[in-house]
């Protein structure tokens, strides 16, 4: 690459550059020898966190010097793995498994709405963690949790809304396997299911004056229930950020928020306050 070539990359332009050996600091040979997402090296992934403000919030929180390691052995799932200081399983930050696909969405269609298959980038796992800190007092942890969290999911989340934009995908699309997942994500992303994203709404509405990590325990301990007297589980869909102008109308079409709409105003839920302290108990977590 020359250097008429560097002022045309988006990777490397505006902002200050990144030491050479801040950025090469944790490369390492990793199982695979594909590029991240097939197209990006390790430096020009690191460029882009360094560009989006990741590594200066890890500077606050004393989580540096930072190590990479990329894992395309089950390639296309490929696995990012970001460490504070050394590659040891007790100091991950970013834990992230993520992969391309050619995903047609079955929602829109049973409620007549036609969406052709969206290229999309799948989020299978994301953890982000702080290892230098734990849990303390009524700061618990939330159900899934080992460390507490960094706060910096909207950072990672501009970091790949950044290389979507780049590769021209039509969505990122993520699986929250808890419910305080699903409710963190719907800050920036939509459920494909209009009822799903009604149905999430409704829960928080009720339930606005109830703090975020009780609600959450309680939906995990099975103590929030239908309004039919049945236990709420939660059931893990498709939460996405459309790129693609047929996904922006679908998300944005009448049909969509007039059935997302009628579920938040008309589903009911009762949370067994009871059944709530008493399993809470049991299982350590104090409120």
């Amino acid at each position: 690459m020359t250097a008429d070539d560097d002022k045309g990359n988006p990777f490397l332009e505006r902002g200050p550059r990144l030491k050479e050996e801040e950025i090469f600091s944790g490369l390492g040979p990793a199982r695979g020898s594909l590029l991240f997402l097939g197209r990006y090296t390790l430096k020009e992934v690191m460029a882009v966190l360094a560009r989006k403000g990741f590594f200066r919030e890890a500077k606050k929180r004393n989580l540096w010097p930072l190590k990479y390691r990329l894992d395309s052995s089950d390639y296309p799932v490929q696995r990012l793995l970001i460490y504070w200081e050394k590659e040891d399983p007790a100091r991950v930050i970013v834990d992230l498994k993520l992969r391309e696909s050619q995903t047609k969405f079955r929602d829109p269609e049973k409620h007549g709405f036609k969406l052709p298959a969206q290229h999309c980038l799948l989020f299978e796992w994301l953890t982000l963690q702080n290892p230098r800190v734990n849990f303390s007092g009524h700061y618990g942890p939330l159900p899934g949790q080992n460390k507490p969290g960094l706060s910096l999911s909207k950072n990672i989340l501009e970091v790949f809304l950044y290389l979507s934009k780049l590769i021209d995908l039509d969505a990122l699309v993520a699986f929250p396997a808890y419910f305080h997942n699903a409710l963190l994500f719907s800050r920036y992303l939509y459920f494909v299911n209009p009822i799903k994203e009604g149905e999430i709404k409704a829960i928080r509405r009720q339930f606005s004056h109830v703090s975020f990590r009780p609600l959450a325990w309680a939906v995990y301990l099975g103590c929030l229930e239908t309004e039919d007297g049945q236990v709420y589980e939660w059931q893990a869909e498709e939460q996405v950020f459309p790129l693609s102008e047929s996904l922006k109308d679908y998300i944005n079409s009448r049909v969509y928020k007039e059935i997302a709409r009628h579920v938040e105003k008309t589903t009911r839920f009762k949370l067994d306050l009871d059944l709530f302290r008493e399993k809470s108990q049991k299982v350590g977590i104090l409120y």
